[in-house]
């Protein structure tokens, strides 16, 4: 079955990349730099950002449905990072290092399914969430912290 997955829509997050430090701080944003390998997903690219590169920590709106489900939360992006990524019929290796929560989405973006599976499961599961005719698009998230990962749409 094919499938895309998608990083946060970069239209929706870049004007925060050019602020400044007076900018950041009176958006609510934190400007962080990754002191670990695999530490620091970025949501745009779908990468983990390399030891000490620039990143920005803020809420994002992954659910801004009119919904009892509308959520934000927290996410990593890297200053740096100048598109949003988009993969067809493959798991980025982010996410395939990764424990993940992946919640599906009818076409009134309720809920109506979610399971817990390492990154490594993701394509399986993808396939058996897309074979029910209830389910529009899944979100992918970090299963440990709950941050938002990634979005799945059918092909």
């Amino acid at each position: 079955m094919a499938y895309r997955i998608s990083g946060i829509p970069w239209i929706d997050v870049a004007h925060y990349l050019a602020l400044g430090d007076a900018g950041l701080q009176a958006a609510g944003i934190e400007r962080c730099f990754a002191d670990a390998q695999h530490a620091y997903p970025c949501r745009l690219t779908l990468e983990d950002a390399e030891p000490g590169e620039e990143l920005l920590l803020l809420t994002y709106w992954h659910q801004p449905a009119s919904s009892p489900y509308a959520a934000a939360g927290p996410v990593f992006i890297r200053r740096n990072a100048m598109d949003s990524r988009v993969v067809s019929n493959s798991i980025p290796l982010q996410q395939q290092r990764r424990l993940l929560s992946v919640r599906a989405y009818g076409d009134t973006h309720r809920i109506v399914a979610a399971e817990v599976m390492p990154g490594t499961d993701l394509a399986a599961g993808i396939e058996a969430f897309f074979a029910r005719g209830d389910i529009a698009y899944l979100h992918v998230h970090n299963a440990r912290y709950g941050c938002y990962a990634c979005r799945v749409d059918r092909g």
